[in-house]
């Protein structure tokens, strides 16, 4: 199995930035691609942005430009980097695994943007 700790989030006013970090544990060798994903209130989860094993990645459109997402294979991280931050931006973040026979989800970490 696959366990998932996040870290980063936090408070940041309009235009700042975070860094979001996902350490991935256990059977690593399953995973295919990892994301984030973002929840703000009242809304459905949506995809933020996703890497491959490959290193292919992709965005949302209400991120493209602003945020990235990386990888480091030696310490079995993914990282979101985050700049331009705006109100709307607000939610709890969630790192995603996608492993050979589940979807694996971290605890979540909350990012607030103030305006």
């Amino acid at each position: 199995q696959v366990q998932l700790v996040e870290s980063g989030g936090g408070l940041v006013q309009a235009g700042g930035s975070l860094r979001l970090s996902c350490a991935a544990s256990g059977s690593i060798f399953s995973i295919n691609a990892m994301g984030w994903y973002r929840q703000a209130p009242g809304k459905q989860r949506e995809l933020v942005a996703g890497i491959t094993t490959g290193g292919s990645t992709n965005y949302a459109d209400s991120v493209k430009g602003r945020f990235t997402i990386s990888r480091d294979n030696a310490k079995n991280t993914v990282y979101l980097q985050m700049n331009s931050l705006k109100p709307e931006d607000t939610a709890v973040y969630y790192c995603n695994a996608d492993t050979w026979s589940l979807e694996v989800w971290g605890q979540g970490t909350l990012v607030t943007v103030s305006s």
